[in-house]
């Protein structure tokens, strides 16, 4: 669905550092960037080592390429340095924590400043009005309070712009349907796979979405989602979605966000140095070469980060928004380097076969990857009611058609079965879209 309201295209919220000059840009990087490793260098023993390794220090920092210099760092990294290695300033003056977790051992843990988390609530804020929302909207925040941090920070940032905010949290689906009549919420924060799943109850419950509610436009993220799966919640709720790239290690939502021209997330260059590389080699790559993000923190007081490896797979896309802001773009996440799987040889993302299922008729909202050996993968589907209830004749011509279609975007022939809406395991939080039952 393409936003048609041009009011709001030119809406800035920090107009000077949203259409920010090139060489201007530049020159901020580079102050923050030796200000960041000054930071580094002098509190953190960790990157210290790092830097004198290197040759690189404050002094020595003459251009953004000397950044290349220094080795990233990694998830393992703020690991081995849980929970206070890389705090950059004493313990009394950070006064918040958020928590990333892994699939095992210790959580990466952020510390937050004052400053840092005005900051970031500061980017929500310049989203949020890029994208059209102000202070006669009611914002309804589906995500979890607590050490995740998208929604808190979506929180503090609508709150920052006058939005009167609604913060129900996940699930509770009756809730949050009251909740959107009684007070007439106009804009959700919600991750793609609860959305479908709220659109499916709505539908279920016979009420008309865009004559009953008064919802105008979603933020969604948390996990990976195609565009298809965009597409599919922009028709079902018949509003504009706004795809929102975040991770708690770079403050949480808001590092990169779609404006109303939706060609790509505007990433925030006066507060992030992102650099493109190979996932394998690690070699920096050229503007519009697909690999994967990694991100510098430019402004961050409590624990600044330097050439972290998102493990997001993405690339720049060249030249100017028409929207007028000047911060380079990146396309949507086009999947993670550490969530691929293997199967009979061939590299494959989860996103490959949601891009397809999401776009075939018939198909509901739910669906499991299994991967129960390393020569053969089990693709769950949950599909329309009046199929499911419909001929053998019908079942099993979708049935192969999915296998086809999945097969020529992965390679790799799947078994698919077919499931009656509502019967596979609904996630209120981030979807588990992949159960890997292989054993090495």
């Amino acid at each position: 669905m393409k936003s048609s309201d041009s009011s709001s295209k030119h809406v800035f919220w920090q107009h000077a550092e949203e259409t920010i000059e090139q060489n201007a840009l530049n020159s901020l990087q580079l102050s923050c960037l030796r200000e960041t490793i000054q930071r580094a260098y002098q509190h953190v023993p960790f990157y210290r080592t790092r830097c004198d390794e290197a040759g690189i220090s404050p002094e020595k920092t003459n251009s953004l390429d000397d950044l290349k210099k220094l080795p990233f760092t990694t998830n393992d990294d703020l690991r081995a340095q849980y929970p206070y290695g890389l705090l950059a300033m004493p313990k009394d003056g950070a006064i918040r924590v958020h928590t990333s977790s892994g699939t095992t051992g210790k959580p990466k843990a952020i510390l937050f400043s004052r400053n840092d988390i005005d900051n970031a609530a500061n980017l929500i804020a310049r989203c949020l009005v890029m994208t059209g929302t102000g202070k006669h909207d009611i914002l309804q925040n589906m995500m979890t309070y607590g050490l995740f941090t998208g929604a808190l920070v979506m929180h503090y940032g609508a709150e920052k712009l006058g939005v009167l905010v609604l913060p129900v949290g996940p699930g509770n689906t009756d809730r949050q349907i009251s909740f959107m009549r009684d007070f007439g919420t106009t804009v959700f924060h919600i991750t793609p796979s609860y959305a479908l799943y709220l659109a499916s109850v709505l539908q279920e419950r016979g009420i008309d979405i865009k004559k009953e509610l008064h919802l105008k436009r979603a933020y969604m993220g948390a996990e990976p989602y195609t565009e298809e799966t965009k597409d599919k919640i922009e028709r079902l709720f018949g509003i504009d979605v706004y795809n929102s790239y975040g991770l708690t290690e770079m403050n949480g939502p808001g590092v990169a966000f779609e404006c109303q021209q939706k060609n790509g997330m505007h990433l925030w260059e006066d507060y992030f140095l992102m650099e493109i590389i190979d996932p394998a080699t690690g070699e920096v790559l050229e503007e519009g070469m697909k690999g994967e993000l990694v991100l510098t923190t430019l402004r961050r007081e409590a624990m600044p980060l330097i050439r972290y490896r998102t493990r997001d797979i993405t690339k720049i896309i060249p030249g100017p928004c028409s929207c007028g802001r000047t911060h380079r773009r990146i396309t949507r996440i086009l999947g993670r380097s550490d969530d691929m799987f293997v199967v009979r040889g061939v590299n494959i993302f989860p996103q490959q076969i949601e891009r397809v299922l999401m776009s075939i008729p018939g198909v509901a909202e739910n669906y499991q990857i299994v991967l129960d050996s390393y020569d053969h993968l089990t693709i769950n589907v949950e599909i329309s009611k009046n199929i499911f209830d419909g001929t053998i004749e019908h079942l099993l011509d979708l049935q192969a058609h999915i296998i086809d279609k999945v097969r020529a975007e992965i390679l790799v022939k799947p078994k698919v079965a077919l499931h009656e809406p509502g019967t596979l395991p609904i996630s209120e939080g981030k979807a588990k879209r992949v159960i890997d039952n292989r054993t090495i």
